[in-house]
């Protein structure tokens, strides 16, 4: 399913590039306003820091939300101390868009996350141009050198990459890498099978220095605790949060990470 995924959005981002070529996208993507500061933002506190996903659907969930206003439920994630925003892209099965990205990057103060199966520089390049201040990048779709190479890509563009693993070995391709923000999913991307309980067994594995995210199998304040006892620094949240309020559900997730 990951293969599928990501083959989909590659095909999907060439036919963009017929319309809006490459080079078109790079100048685009260097008159850029600086990217935020997304370390800064997700760094070790006192609590931990949630990283809150515009998602409206999903291949193991189906539809989840309908989400006419991208920017109004970005602000609504700010409101609730959310410390970034991920924005998922991807077309076909999410029902996401770079418009969604553009949309929510004008309307908050936080850093923002293109979150999609990203695999070629034409991708990233257009992640800048939409106003992303990170990028997933996902070790398990990627080969180490086609990872290296757009891990740096992303950083010469000023933003931070966010790199996802779901084992020892890619937690080691993501040390090699020299990646500083290194979430663990707990969805397996080939069964979407979920394993809360990853995290705490690859937490020793990531880089010493990075800022650690626990991704997926967040729906209640004691999912967040149990990241957070677990060692991490910050959590990715979607589901919860476009199933119901927004600012209360986060403000719960919160109070039970100090």
């Amino acid at each position: 399913m990951l293969a599928d995924l990501t083959a989909g959005a590659v095909e999907d981002a060439s036919q963009r590039s017929l319309i809006r070529p490459q080079a078109e996208v790079e100048r685009a993507a260097l008159s850029q306003a600086p990217a935020r500061d997304a370390l800064a933002a997700l760094a070790p506190a006192d609590r931990v820091r949630i990283i809150a996903e515009v998602k409206r659907a999903s291949p193991s969930r189906g539809d989840l939300a309908d989400i006419p206003d991208p920017a109004a439920q970005a602000r609504l994630y700010e409101e609730g101390g959310a410390s970034a925003i991920s924005v998922l892209t991807e077309g076909r099965r999410f029902k996401g868009s770079l418009a969604d990205l553009e949309a929510v990057k004008a309307a908050v103060s936080a850093p923002v996350l293109r979150k999609d199966f990203i695999a070629t520089p034409y991708q990233v390049l257009e992640a800048r141009a939409a106003g992303a201040d990170l990028v997933l990048l996902i070790v398990a779709a990627l080969e180490q050198r086609v990872l290296a190479e757009l891990h740096r890509l992303v950083l010469d563009l000023g933003m931070t990459p966010l790199v996802e693993t779901h084992s020892a070995e890619e937690a080691a391709r993501a040390a090699d890498i020299g990646a500083r923000l290194v979430g663990v999913n707990a969805r397996d991307l080939s069964t979407f099978a979920l394993d809360r309980d990853l995290f705490g067994r690859l937490v020793d594995r990531l880089p010493a220095d990075a800022v650690k995210v626990a991704e997926s199998a967040v729906l209640s304040p004691d999912d967040v605790a149990h990241y957070r006892a677990a060692g991490a620094d910050a959590v990715l949240i979607g589901e919860a949060l476009v199933t119901g309020d927004p600012v209360a559900t986060l403000r719960a997730f919160l109070g039970a990470s100090t």
